[in-house]
């Protein structure tokens, strides 16, 4: 999902970023896998070995596609009762993660993120505050592989948000088996006003758990990893494995390679940035948008230079048709999958997106990201065969076998029960 709304010394980095495309298109094509949902956000393997898949819709239903690829028409979980009330033009609050416990065969675990009315009594409530974003274990029945026990819920996170935007809340577990939780930077625009840190913004506090990835043991009691960066700091929250996002729309962990973690950053109004999240590190947000120095009073007059000592830049950039019309990709940068399919031409590529060029009229855009051998990314849009336009990509997902999903919407907010996932396979 797009998830925007954009009116409301020398830096660290692994490569140089590449706004421009590369001179190649790649054709593809967009088959069908489901249809008749609404805004699917998240489509994960069941790790049980019986070939199925857990899908997400924002207005809180789990969904199941078996392994003959078959939609069940009823829910693994809903959770839409507990949920915020969403607005159906446009939220971006709902249900926006899940990720399965690395031993679900055994324990039947699995996890979900989602947002719920602002917690805490009416008085102590935060004056014009959003919501809470939940993250939740929930276990499936033991008689019934495609039945969650909807009474069987542990909160293992619980964030106040002061706006309704920039929830970022993809979960995932890594190749460590530790939870990671990704987290925007509370809302609004710029990363300021009510519940955000006037002197930094919220994504260079370490106090603050808004525009950062988490990191959780969920099989400890504190569910604090002892080897999380910031560990024993008083100046730092724990639970922070990295920090300065601003809107971590969709990430994933490749599934081979070095099992590195992608995600898709939402910028604000000029720039949309891909990043490989690390250990400890700080990813710009106030202090850049991109790999630009950014000021959050003048946020599309860039300063022509900043200190960025300290600061990863993004392993992708790409252009942002809010403020820059000439060469744009996109508002909205949809976090992808590293391809490790049957097609060998793409081994290694990264297909992520943007969710759309424009708000009013859905645009989406696939692309297709390569790694050179002196470790600089260059990208290229794909070409969608027999499909125009394409419709709001909402975020992308991976099966077993490495193939790439794309999950799009035909509407702005979670309503009309018409999208679909596409399975990403070669024009010819």
């Amino acid at each position: 999902m797009s998830f925007i709304l954009k009116c409301v010394g020398l830096a660290v980095g692994t490569a140089l970023v590449l706004a421009a495309p590369a001179a190649a298109q790649t054709k593809i094509k967009l088959q069908e896998v489901a249809g008749g949902l609404i805004h699917p956000l998240a489509m994960v393997s069941i790790p049980d070995g019986s070939g199925r898949m857990a899908l997400i819709e924002q207005h809180g239903q789990v969904r199941i596609i078996d392994a003959r690829g078959r939609l069940l028409p009823e829910p693994f979980l809903d959770v839409g009762p507990k949920m915020i009330t969403q607005h159906h033009f446009f939220d971006e609050r709902g249900l926006l993660g899940i990720a399965f416990h690395p031993q679900y065969r055994e324990n039947g675990k699995f996890y979900i993120s989602y947002s719920v009315p602002l917690r805490g009594k009416e008085l102590d409530r935060r004056l014009w505050w959003s919501h809470t974003n939940v993250v939740s274990e929930f276990t499936v029945m033991k008689n019934n592989p495609n039945k969650a026990d909807p009474n069987l819920e542990r909160v293992i996170s619980q964030i106040d948000w002061p706006q309704f935007n920039h929830n970022g809340h993809w979960i995932g577990f890594g190749p460590d088996n530790m939870l990671y939780i990704s987290t925007g930077d509370g809302g609004y625009a710029n990363d300021w006003g009510i519940g955000h840190n006037v002197t930094t913004g919220n994504g260079q506090d370490l106090r603050s758990l808004n525009g950062k990835m988490l990191r959780l043991d969920v099989n400890k009691a504190d569910l604090i990893p002892a080897d999380n960066p910031f560990v024993g700091r008083s100046d730092a929250l724990a639970q922070i494995w990295a920090l300065g996002l601003r809107n971590p729309w969709r990430c994933s962990f490749d599934m081979g390679g070095d099992r590195a973690l992608y995600c898709g950053d939402v910028q604000q109004n000029s720039w949309e940035e891909v990043s490989v999240i690390t250990k400890g590190g700080n990813f710009g947000w106030r202090r850049m948008e991109g790999d630009k120095c950014f000021d959050f009073v003048k946020p599309d007059a860039h300063p022509a230079s900043c200190d960025k000592t300290g600061l990863t830049e993004p392993i992708l950039v790409h252009k942002n048709c809010t403020a820059i019309k000439d060469g744009c990709m996109g508002i909205s940068v949809t976090g992808g999958y590293i391809y490790r399919g049957a097609h060998q031409a793409w081994q290694g590529k990264l297909i992520y997106g943007d969710w759309s060029k424009s708000f009013e009229t859905m645009d989406g855009q696939i692309f297709i990201a390569t790694k050179g051998a002196n470790g600089k990314w260059t990208m290229e849009k794909a070409t969608v065969d027999g499909m125009s336009p394409v419709p709001y990509i909402l975020a992308f997902a991976q099966d077993d076998k490495g193939e790439v999903y794309a999950l799009t919407s035909i509407a702005t907010g979670p309503v009309g029960g018409h999208d679909k996932v596409y399975k990403i396979v070669p024009a010819n």
